[in-house]
């Protein structure tokens, strides 16, 4: 079943970064979102979440998937923030609230799983800005599964972490993808690693492509398979 559909997308702000992109998400789909600087990755998905409105073209959602089922994991820019873990991801909940000034035990039970969902149940009390980079991740995944029952966006979430942390974080985007079903949205630099769960790639930039991981990859080398910081294209993951 397609989720979402994206006709004749033009994004940018007073000049465009991408013009006229077409490509659709099904239902438990896993899209890799590539591309250098600045052709347009982070705004691709600002528009779909309508934080920014496209300079032409549409975004269509499928009418089984309400924007509250959307759950949205920005690039990671604060870190010293005075809250606890428990706050953090039960604000994850917001969305589900309405203009309603209190959690529910429905919302809180939420946050709960999401926190046992990711091992992290054990820090609920504590601070925040206390946490590992690895860790403060997994509470900012938690918070954002509170909002997403369908389908998850994420921008460049292992950017700061160690090799370690960000295994262990792919490797929690993978085991949502394919046994809870969540269709995955991921902008990465780290083509190899994203690129060795994803069902899909997009790839922004000249020229621009979709289509399946196969694909893809057969496509190699390519103008797409480049390094972000110039260098040999990407071999064969497979």
């Amino acid at each position: 079943m397609i989720q979402m559909t994206c006709q004749g997308l033009t994004l940018g702000y007073t000049s465009a970064l991408v013009r006229d992109l077409d490509f659709s998400v099904g239902a438990g789909d896993y899209l890799c979102i590539l591309g250098e600087n600045g052709t347009g990755k982070s705004t691709l998905l600002k528009t779909l979440l309508g934080l920014q409105a496209p300079l032409a073209g549409c975004v269509t959602f499928s009418p089984h998937l309400r924007a509250t089922e959307l759950g949205y994991l920005p690039q990671q820019t604060q870190r010293d923030f005075p809250a606890t873990v428990w706050e953090v991801v039960l604000s994850g909940c917001q969305s589900r609230c309405a203009l309603r000034p209190f959690y529910r035990r429905a919302e809180k039970d939420a946050a709960r799983q999401a926190l046992r969902r990711l091992g992290i149940d054990h820090l609920a009390k504590g601070c925040y800005r206390d946490l590992s980079g690895g860790q403060q991740q997994r509470v900012l995944l938690a918070r954002a599964l509170c909002a997403a029952r369908k389908m998850l966006l994420l921008d460049e979430p292992v950017a700061g972490l160690d090799p370690a942390a960000s295994r262990e974080f792919y490797q929690l985007i993978a085991q949502l993808n394919r046994q809870d079903g969540m269709t995955i949205l991921m902008v990465s630099h780290d083509t190899q690693a994203a690129l060795a769960d994803a069902t899909h790639v997009l790839y922004l930039g000249n020229p621009v492509f979709f289509g399946t991981r196969e694909d893809f990859l057969r496509a190699a080398p390519g103008p797409w398979t480049r390094s972000p910081k110039g260098g040999e294209a990407h071999g064969r993951l497979d």
